[in-house]
């Protein structure tokens, strides 16, 4: 295989200078993602989810990156996955960070949730990039709407 480029990923986004957001990445992509300059990795995807990774973590490692694994079950999210992820989030704030799950579906919800709650974005704008991506089916539209109301300022 070539060399990965960026936007070979699955579902890709890049947010800005200090934030991609994706879908499952391959090996070799992973390797692009420390190419152009991702230090930290946050994985929401649980170790089971299709294509997963066999040993992300090691994997991630081995590319001199610090990963983050918070396994959300997509049909069961919950709070502590998303306070997990805030303080993830803050940790890393000022490093270049993937953030990345099976589709790319529970991080841009997730990145929504995080510019509302730590950010103090609108609702409307935080979630514009998940809305490039998917809409919420009942499940993930009852836990943003929970969340939102257990984290208003």
């Amino acid at each position: 295989m070539g060399a990965e480029r960026l936007s070979d990923i699955y579902n890709v986004r890049e947010v800005d200078a200090t934030l991609l957001t994706s879908g499952q990445p391959t090996k070799e992509q992973l390797a692009a993602v420390a190419r152009s300059g991702v230090e930290v990795v946050i994985n929401l995807a649980p170790h089971d989810a299709p294509r997963a990774l066999e040993d992300e973590a090691g994997c991630v490692a081995a590319l001199n990156m610090d990963y983050i694994h918070i396994p959300v079950r997509f049909s069961e999210p919950t709070q502590a996955d998303l306070v997990a992820f805030l303080d993830a989030m803050d940790a890393s704030r000022t490093r270049r960070t993937l953030v990345h799950c099976a589709a790319n579906k529970r991080v841009t919800a997730f990145i929504g949730l995080y510019r509302v709650i730590r950010l103090g974005w609108v609702p409307e704008e935080a979630f514009a990039l998940m809305r490039t991506v998917w809409e919420p089916d009942a499940v993930w539209a009852r836990f943003i709407a929970a969340a939102l109301e257990t984290h208003r300022r």
